[in-house]
């Protein structure tokens, strides 16, 4: 398999955990019932989910008062944006297979 292939599964199982998490999350606290620490959701964006946190936040409409998480969700989106950038741009790494 494609290394390339494989890193875009990752993120892309990674932003649909976080962004069923939210939704998830959002239905906990609706019913009152033990909610998911944003720990493990801010721990998820960074590996790769922020996508879809952010996403989930404004879908479910969930968080989204909360003006720390918010921002702090916002800072991982654009710090993994940008080192997106930097890497496809500026940098010399490439993903080869034998």
């Amino acid at each position: 398999m494609d290394v390339i292939m494989i890193i875009v599964e990752y993120f892309a199982a990674m932003n649909i955990i976080n962004f069923l998490l939210m939704g998830i999350d959002k239905w906990k606290a609706q019913k009152g019932a033990f909610r998911i620490p944003e720990s493990t959701l801010f721990i998820i964006s960074l590996i790769g989910g922020s996508i879809g946190c952010v996403l989930g936040m404004y879908i479910f409409r969930h968080k989204t008062r909360q003006w720390h998480f918010v921002l702090t969700m916002l800072a991982i989106l654009l710090l993994q944006a940008g080192l997106y950038f930097f890497l496809t741009n500026y940098s010399s790494i490439t993903f080869q297979i034998m």
